[in-house]
């Protein structure tokens, strides 16, 4: 992957954050620009053509801007030649707790787009054939989390494809220094944390599996000190 189309696809994703303001605009720049898992879910072609999205602590929103990004790339010849074309992203649904993360959304998001203030152990899923949960399931407790993973297999049955990232709690101290970022990031982002509830990687994998998902684990922190995992599951 080049540096001038790694630039090309964050300038494209991020330009509509500039009317949500200068915090939202600089923290999609370095979301997407330094977290390695927006280029790897393209590299790898993970997400389904065509994407019908739920995403659960969705943020800012910053996968339907990185997938229509993708996409209008890949229109103007402007993809790399190795990489599997882009998702075409059909529908998009974020479910976020935060009421200024979702105010920093709403001005930046795509035609057909929708974010919503919610908590996701309640919210109405709706229609999906992808679920993304990345970095928030660790706030709720063990039996929320079970029955969010329920209803996301119940969701997207009987097809489709849950991608979570989590961080590793058998890794010792790369997931210590992994809970001490998420905690700093999210005190800048106004918000502050509780207890969290975290797993091993195996454990989580174990509980996906026990719900009917075929579970791909894929290390999701190159770049950076810690411990963090993508796991993909598959009902098929």
């Amino acid at each position: 992957m080049s540096s001038a189309f790694r630039k090309r696809l964050l300038d494209a994703a991020t330009a509509p954050y500039r009317p949500a303001g200068h915090f939202a605009w600089h923290f999609a720049r370095g979301k997407l620009g330094r977290d390695p898992i927006f280029f790897s879910l393209l590299r790898h072609g993970l997400i389904p053509d065509p994407a019908t999205v739920l995403d659960l602590g969705c943020g800012q929103g910053l996968l339907s801007n990185w997938i229509t990004a993708a996409a209008r790339l890949h229109d103007e010849g402007r993809w790399p030649a190795d990489w599997p074309p882009p998702p075409r992203l059909q529908g998009y649904r974020g479910i976020e707790l935060m009421q200024n993360d979702v105010d920093r959304a709403l001005p930046a998001l795509p035609p057909g787009a929708v974010v919503e203030q919610g908590d996701m152990r309640h919210a109405d899923y709706g229609e999906a054939n992808v679920v993304f949960i990345l970095d928030c399931l660790h706030y709720v407790d063990i039996a929320a989390q079970d029955a969010v993973l329920a209803r996301v297999r119940d969701t997207l049955a009987p097809r489709g494809r849950l991608i979570m990232r989590v961080g590793d709690a058998g890794a010792g101290l790369p997931f210590h220094l992994c809970s001490w970022v998420d905690r700093v990031v999210t005190f800048v982002r106004g918000h502050r944390l509780g207890t969290l509830h975290c797993r091993p990687v195996t454990a989580w994998q174990a509980t996906l599996e026990g719900l009917g998902f075929r579970v791909q684990t894929m290390p999701m922190d190159a770049g950076t000190p810690f411990a963090n995992t993508m796991l993909v599951g598959s009902l098929d």
